[in-house]
């Protein structure tokens, strides 16, 4: 889990090398993750409680899934897996929302963000994460507003780009 193969990547999201993550992280060189917005069809967004086990962010509340590429791994591959590995749910359809270019406030991270629907119930990946729990877009927005220390950076900078997104209507008409 904490020293799986990635693709570094140049400027430009294409493919330079391989190596472990834990050297990606101490370099802080360029690679990829994906981040999924679970809502439900009562326009709820699913946040994560990231587990006190993990290296990074440790506690702190977190996009509904998220993960890094795998090696030879393609964005749309990825999200699926994040969402069956954390929340052990698969989903229909995934809609390609943006993507974030790296920079140190995402840890050098090329972000793929992707929206689904899904009202659950998920069985939660224990190692991955503490508990979750579904709030409104209001409550979201005054948390991310106020600049909640207990949510993570990227996913405060995640939703401040999603709710400028040009079609972040509900999530209901969406399906």
């Amino acid at each position: 889990m904490h020293n799986e193969l990635l693709d570094v990547v140049d400027i430009d999201d294409a493919v330079i090398a391989q190596q472990p993550r834990s050297e990606i992280h101490a370099k802080g060189l360029r690679h990829r993750a994906v981040h999924i917005l679970v809502f439900n069809d009562h326009d709820q967004l699913f946040l994560q409680k990231r587990s006190m086990k993990k290296d990074l962010n440790k506690g702190l509340w977190d996009s509904s899934a998220a993960g890094h590429v795998d090696a030879g791994e393609s964005y749309i591959r990825c999200a699926p897996r994040e969402l069956q590995e954390e929340l052990g749910v698969s989903v229909d359809s995934l809609e390609a929302l943006f993507k974030l270019e790296p920079s140190p406030e995402l840890g050098m991270e090329f972000i793929q963000v992707y929206r689904c629907r899904h009202n659950g119930p998920f069985s939660l990946a224990a190692e991955e994460i503490d508990e979750g729990c579904w709030l409104n877009r209001p409550s979201v927005d005054e948390r991310v507003a106020s600049n909640d220390p207990t949510l993570t950076l990227t996913f405060k900078i995640i939703w401040q780009r999603f709710r400028k997104f040009p079609n972040h209507m509900d999530a209901r008409a969406l399906f």
